[in-house]
């Protein structure tokens, strides 16, 4: 906690790991990620000096699903910033890593991971997503001059909410306007990039 390097879940017990720094594309092949994460660069958390070769950090995220929970829809990585003319907050969300046979689309959107809940039980089945997610991902709009913050968000399949389950075991018919499924989420405390002075 006091080094920042935490990341909180909307309910799973999914474990997320994050850093930023040098990495190649066989940094997700090691079965020692967090030594070569911590090796080679900082965690989620920690703040980030510019590269001096001026270009891009590379981010190592991993994450892996609840044993007891549903398998993972994707890992985005979200970037903010300040933009330099208009002086407002900005914000990008990449998708980095995806379980399923998906593709983006031409504008950059992953298509939904699908649904395999049944609200008549309820459950559902992890026929779809991964059970562990990784990517090595350099941000493709890097400015070494602009200072920024960028975190991961986890992203499950679908499941029932807990609308659903009162739902069943209350015999209850829910209002059109509840709720009845849901994606929880794990989200890493963010990387700082500050440029160099």
């Amino acid at each position: 906690m006091e080094r920042r390097e935490t990341y909180a879940t909307t309910g799973s017990r999914m474990t997320v790991r994050f850093f930023a720094g040098d990495y190649d594309q066989d940094a997700m092949k090691r079965r020692d990620l967090a030594q070569v994460g911590y090796s080679g660069g900082v965690p989620m958390g920690g703040d980030l000096a510019a590269p001096a070769s001026g270009e891009g950090p590379d981010f190592l995220v991993y994450a892996l699903r609840d044993p007891m929970g549903a398998n993972l829809d994707r890992i985005q990585i979200i970037k903010g910033w300040i933009d330099a003319e208009t002086d407002e907050p900005m914000e990008k969300v990449y998708d980095v890593a995806w379980g399923g046979n998906r593709t983006p689309s031409a504008d950059g959107k992953l298509p939904p991971v699908g649904n395999t809940v049944d609200l008549s039980i309820p459950s559902w089945t992890n026929d779809i997503g991964a059970p562990e997610l990784g990517a090595v991902w350099t941000d493709p709009d890097f400015d070494p001059a602009e200072q920024a913050f960028y975190y991961a968000r986890v992203i499950e399949i679908p499941t029932p909410r807990w609308t659903a389950y009162d739902a069943v075991k209350f015999n209850v018919e829910m209002g059109p306007d509840v709720k009845m499924i849901t994606q929880d989420r794990a989200y890493t405390s963010p990387v700082w990039y500050t440029p160099n002075p």
